[in-house]
């Protein structure tokens, strides 16, 4: 079964999301390479990973970036769950590309292996990237080919809505671009995330303490 776990910001429901998988220790792979272009305090990064970890999981550290789509595919099949961090959604996607493992990432998934994404990670699931073009700095991706993303789902994510942060950057620019798309866009909060199941899904709130 195709299972994935879509969110804005995994701290918030990480132990919502390891209720809902309902299994201890399970191996995760938390792939860092969308958060290695990022300045500045990256406590978040730490905050979201320690999140998966008291919430239940093996966590080990994992970059695609420099990794031929062999090494990859066969280091990530060793892993129950894929976990792909926030950061810059084009410069992932170039990595991705540079790489050749969209396939890599599409098998795994649809052959059961569990997927969460945060912020970039969960854009990067979706048909297209380039509604977000305003959010990241494409200029970390000099190299990208197109804007296509993995296609895991048929719908695109705006994450952190309602953040105050990334308030002027919707409301300036960022809605206008998409009004055009032809795309679905589901608005998720921080402390909401998606359940996908094969080719159905769901939008939870998670209450927060």
């Amino acid at each position: 079964m195709k299972r994935l776990f879509l969110t804005s910001s995994i701290s918030f429901v990480a132990q919502d999301i390891a209720k809902r998988i309902n299994q201890r220790n399970l191996k995760l792979a938390f792939i860092t390479t969308p958060a290695e272009v990022e300045e500045g305090n990256l406590q978040w990064l730490k905050d979201d990973r320690q999140s998966l970890v008291n919430a239940g999981f093996l966590v080990t550290d994992y970059t695609i970036t420099g990794k031929a789509r062999e090494e990859i595919k066969t280091e990530l099949s060793k892993y129950d769950v894929l976990y792909m961090s926030g950061g810059n959604t084009f410069y992932l996607l170039e990595k991705i590309q540079t790489s050749n493992s969209t396939d890599v990432f599409k098998d795994l998934v649809n052959n059961g292996t569990i997927y969460i994404g945060t912020s970039a990670g969960s854009i990067i699931t979706g048909p297209d990237i380039y509604p977000l073009k305003d959010m990241d700095n494409i200029k970390k991706a000099p190299n990208i080919k197109g804007y296509e993303g993995l296609g895991l789902v048929n719908f695109v994510i705006f994450p952190h809505w309602g953040n105050e942060h990334f308030k002027d950057r919707y409301l300036n620019q960022r809605l206008k671009d998409a009004y055009n798309t032809n795309n679905e866009i589901i608005l998720l909060p921080d402390g909401t995330y998606i359940l996908v199941e094969n080719d159905f899904y769901k939008i939870i709130k998670v209450k927060q303490k």
